[in-house]
Formats: structure tokens, sequence, C-alpha cells
């Protein structure tokens, strides 16, 4: 789970209209976004669109959260469930794999493994708990994909976990739903849409470079998703709900763009 900032910070940030400006404008010069716009989608076209200024702090908040939902939905319009993420082989892992979040090491949650319950909720109609040695005996896949930073760094990683599209089915989720959420043992939280959570690289992940995932990496578990943005890879999930009602997230409930891909 990659934050837009990897320092100490407060738990509850106010809006980084500099990084969220900067993510923008990115956004807004990929060939796709620009093939879409027919060259018309730029930042001074949108200002006139929302009738925004930059020059005042909440025009320039209303301006930057229209155009990052303006990206949620056009990310949401190119995405191609069948196509895959590039992987790699062991001789290109990056060691040591960095850890990121929005707290120090030291502040890594501890979670106890034998007393851990993943629970389930919403449109899901097994809603057991589930213990990790239960987690564990689910079938296995493993694989080496790149973790992309929205702060522009990227590092390859190998995972260990089961297929989050057959443990939805294993438990009876509704696909048909637009979300899946996720809560975790922090205070972090984290949503996606069903088509991403259905993509055949999209892992519930129990284990990183062959041994039971590390605190540091998410420990009891991490949603791996390489076709999303490092924030999109929520650690330490506690319950997993599906739902049709937009639930948001940590860092998109402050302004990022909420689909996140990569």
């Amino acid at each position: 789970m990659t934050q837009p900032n990897d320092r100490t910070v407060a738990r509850k940030p106010s809006l980084d209209t500099q990084t969220i400006l900067a993510d923008a404008q990115r956004e807004l010069a990929l060939p796709s976004r620009r093939a879409f716009g027919k060259r018309v989608l730029t930042l001074g076209g949108l200002l006139m669109l929302t009738g925004c200024s930059l020059t005042d702090e909440k025009s320039v908040n209303a301006f930057l959260l229209s155009v990052s939902r303006m990206n949620d939905r056009i990310q949401a319009w190119l995405f191609d469930p069948t196509r895959l993420a590039p992987t790699y082989d062991e001789a290109q892992l990056t060691r040591p794999f960095p850890f990121n979040a929005y707290y120090t090491i030291d502040e890594v949650p501890d979670v106890d493994a034998d007393g851990f319950m993943l629970q389930l909720s919403g449109l899901i109609k097994g809603k057991r708990s589930w213990t990790l040695p239960e987690l564990y005996a689910l079938p296995h896949a493993e694989q080496i994909t790149r973790h992309i930073c929205v702060e522009g760094w990227s590092a390859i990683g190998h995972w260990g976990g089961t297929p989050f599209s057959d443990f939805l089915r294993r438990v009876g989720a509704d696909t048909s739903a637009k979300y899946v959420g996720f809560k975790c043992a922090d205070d972090y939280y984290e949503s996606i849409d069903m088509a991403s959570a259905l993509h055949p690289q999209t892992l519930l992940t129990f284990q990183y470079d062959g041994q039971t995932l590390p605190p540091k990496y998410g420990f009891p578990m991490k949603l791996r998703i390489p076709t999303k943005l490092g924030y999109k890879n929520p650690k330490h999930i506690m319950e997993i709900f599906v739902t049709n009602t937009y639930p948001g997230g940590y860092w998109s409930d402050q302004g990022y763009n909420w689909f996140g891909g990569s």
C-alpha cells in the first residue's frame, strides 16, 4: 500500500494541491487522455469550463477534485480487464523492496496471527470468518510484478497468494456489484472497482519472496493489484466487503484519484 508521502505525517493531512495538480498534469499528458479529449482537455481549458481560479484555494480544490473525478471516469472507460501487467524474473527483483507508508516502520501494526480472523461483509453470501491456516490452504499463485508509486518511484517484487477473483467467487460475493472495499489494521481503508477485483493478476497475498508476508509489507495479507498505483494495494487487511455504494478510500477522500490505474 503506497501512499503519496512516505514520511511521517498526520493521520488526516490536508489536501495537497501541489501533488494533486502534478497528478492531474500527468494524467492529461498521457497519449490515451489526449486522444480521448482531442487535445482540448488541457488545464487551461478545464479551468474555463469549471470557472475555477488557481489563485483561490477553495476554487483550486474544487477544480482539482473535478479533474480527479474526470480521470476516474476516463480510466475506468479505458481499463481492459483482460490486459496483463508486465511480469519479470527473479534477477530483476528490487532488493531490498522498499517500505512505504504514512507512518514510520516502528509504527507498523502488530497483528496477532493466532487470533486473526478475516471478516467478510456486504453483498457476500458466505459471511463466515477465515483463519490464516484456512487462507493459506487456498489455491496458490505467484507473480513478479512492478509496484508503481504515485510519487514517481517503482520497485519489482515477488508476491504469493490466492487469485482474488477465485476467492470472491468461493465466498459467494456478488460479482455484479460495483465495488470491493477493504478495512485495515491501521486506520487505512480502500476500495476498488469490481472489474479490477476480478482481473486475473489481482492477488490476495500472504507471502513475499517465498516467505510469510512480513509486517512491513502488510501482514497478515495485502492486496496485490499490479494494474493500479501502489496506494490502491491495501496492507494489513482485516475485513473485505462488497457493495454498490461508493466507499471511497483513505487518499481519494482527500482529493486523490480513486480509480488509481497505473
